[in-house]
């Protein structure tokens, strides 16, 4: 049996450790995701979901317990291993783009991709075959202030993808959008996670896109406990 891409045992995170004021955001959680797997993490404002994004991501590192990606325990590697398998290993989507407003699309996309030593002409190929998959291949050409909010966030996707992780780990990617269009630019990212065989958790407060993905998680105080949808 393939290793969990992703398993995180006896996470632990706390804010202001030993003052006062602390505060203890994760305790002791534990999760498994298997390869292809898609789990919808719910979480009212302020239960820490980012914390434990950044975390199981390796932005963050936890107080006590153990991350795994793809079999590999990262917890105590150097910055410069962790920073390694962070560009390798994993991809991230927030609500908001962040995509580089002097690039175009396709640019957006090509750059980490340079970044990570492929030639040009096979991160341009790439980067199109992105696009076309969340329908936005026409618009390569365009710099992100003339594009919608939701073909800015297609594009995004099409970044977080751009070096194939084996995790993909998304923060409200469409939290900032209309209800149609959060919709239909959630589709266009399921398609893109189905098609890749990526696992992915995936951040919402939104039940009926939680309802759409292979399983439902709940954090709040500090634990996790699964989600009847």
């Amino acid at each position: 049996m393939s290793d969990p891409i992703l398993k995180l045992s006896g996470v632990t995170k706390a804010y202001n450790a030993g003052a006062p004021n602390e505060i203890t955001v994760l305790r002791g959680v534990d999760l498994v995701v298997q390869p292809g797997e898609v789990v919808a993490l719910v979480a009212p404002s302020g239960a820490g979901k980012s914390t434990l994004l950044h975390i199981a991501g390796l932005l963050d590192n936890a107080d006590a317990g153990t991350v795994e990606i793809a079999g590999t325990d990262m917890t105590n590697l150097g910055d410069r291993k962790r920073t390694a398998a962070r560009r390798d290993q994993v991809g991230f989507i927030y609500q908001f783009h962040h995509l580089l407003p002097e690039f175009s699309a396709l640019e957006n996309i090509v750059l980490p991709q340079l970044a990570n030593a492929v030639p040009e002409a096979q991160a341009k190929e790439h980067a199109r075959k992105l696009l076309d998959t969340v329908g936005v291949a026409h618009r390569a050409g365009h710099r992100p202030a003339e594009l919608s909010g939701g073909e800015q966030q297609r594009v995004a996707f099409c970044r977080a993808l751009a070096n194939t992780p084996r995790l993909l780990l998304a923060d409200e990617p469409t939290g900032n959008l209309d209800p149609d269009t959060s919709d239909q630019v959630f589709g266009a990212l399921m398609d893109l996670v189905r098609g890749t065989g990526l696992s992915a958790v995936i951040a919402t407060h939104n039940l009926d896109l939680a309802a759409r993905m292979d399983r439902a998680i709940r954090l709040d105080a500090g634990g996790l406990s699964p989600v009847d949808l």
